[in-house]
């Protein structure tokens, strides 16, 4: 169903990627109804060709993809399109213009981040976990994923962020200061009921950095808290996990065991 007029109301756009993002079509060429919508958070990426005398803008809002088709007296109407069996029409358009380049560039911004590996480096499923060594589902989640891991299916990449207590930074310290650091994470958890790894006195302005762009990474990510699980799965699609994953989803995160 449409939503008709500009008086859609947009959530802010809580995704940093999104934020950093900027319109792909020239400004000057925007209508004025997309450029009211911009200025309520919606970010443009492209226009696209339809039919019926409207121009449709691919957009975000958060991160959904939103199509906005503007009229030719200038009134804007978002929301989308469906054919007389009430299928969507522009659903495979706002896939490529809009969705896979953002998840794209998403997984682009995880491979680049300061992590730590677990498992071995050519196991074929990578799973990406924001990871506090304080953290009692994390280390659920270290535990449950063992046969996987154990068996060179699946390497964890954990982005440590120092959040729950306050020697949370100190043992990320520990960690990533550490000659070996995904030997220090297993340290860490193999002791974490006796209190886990032992912490720095204090934490390197390099250390502190990471803490920052993985704490930073996660909240664009959608995540408020640990564990943040995102993997790619058969198809290519992310998909995100919070908390630890519940009976069911584990094959999801970790797949065929």
């Amino acid at each position: 169903m449409f939503t008709q007029g500009v008086s859609f109301q947009f959530i802010a756009v809580a995704s940093l990627l999104l934020m950093a993002s900027c319109s792909q079509v020239e400004n000057a060429d925007i209508p004025p109804v997309v450029k009211a919508l911009e200025e309520q958070g919606l970010i443009v990426k492209n226009e696209f060709q339809v039919e019926g005398g409207l121009r449709a803008f691919a957009s975000v809002a958060g991160d959904r993809p939103i199509a906005v088709y503007v009229l030719a007296n200038g009134n804007a109407i978002v929301g989308t399109r469906l054919n007389a069996k009430a299928e969507p029409i522009d659903e495979q358009t706002l896939q490529s213009l809009v969705v896979q380049p953002i998840r794209d560039q998403s997984w682009a911004e995880l491979e680049s981040a300061k992590w730590v590996l677990d498992g071995k480096a050519d196991a074929p499923r990578v799973v990406y976990v924001f990871t506090d060594a304080n953290c009692p589902y994390c280390h659920q989640f270290w535990t449950a994923s063992r046969p996987w891991v154990d068996a060179g299916k699946v390497q964890l990449r954990h982005l440590l962020v120092g959040i729950i207590k306050e020697d949370s930074p100190t043992k990320a310290a520990a960690i990533l200061g550490a000659s070996d650091p995904s030997a220090a994470l297993h340290e860490n958890e193999i002791k974490y009921d006796q209190g886990g790894i032992k912490p720095t006195d204090s934490v390197p302005d390099d250390v502190q950095k990471i803490l920052d762009d993985n704490q930073r990474l996660m909240l664009s990510q959608g995540f408020r808290g640990t564990p943040g699980i995102i993997v790619r799965d058969e198809k290519g699609l992310i998909q995100k996990y919070g908390g630890m994953p519940q009976r069911g989803e584990l094959a999801e995160v970790l797949g065929p065991r």
